[in-house]
């Protein structure tokens, strides 16, 4: 079950990230990132929010500037969310052929 909204601190899990480098993204991206406040004044983010922030974190993995990672998000969001979507399915592939693998050499001993 997905959750309404997500802390700060449970973007910055998601994504292997610091905190204050997801702080830093909302802040820097307001077009594409709008957080709502609780009464406390925290951020809280959407699931359409955590999936920006994977685009972004996926864009400077690229090795572009933030300049270039807002206008890929401006220019070509769904482009950046199909790579995306492709790269999560090889990385599950990879996962699963590493537990078929695992399994075959376990039952040779």
């Amino acid at each position: 079950m997905r959750k309404l909204f997500y802390t700060v601190g449970e973007v910055a899990e998601i994504l292997g990230e610091s905190v204050s480098l997801v702080r830093f993204w909302s802040d820097t991206f307001p077009d594409f990132i709008r957080p709502v406040r609780n009464a406390k004044g925290n951020r809280l983010f959407s699931d359409g929010d955590v999936e920006t922030f994977r685009q972004i974190h996926y864009l400077v993995g690229t090795g572009l500037k933030l300049e270039g990672v807002a206008r890929r998000l401006r220019d070509d969001r769904t482009a950046v969310a199909s790579e995306l979507k492709v790269l999560d399915t090889l990385k599950s592939i990879r996962e699963q052929l590493i537990e078929v693998r695992s399994s075959m050499t376990s039952g040779k001993r």
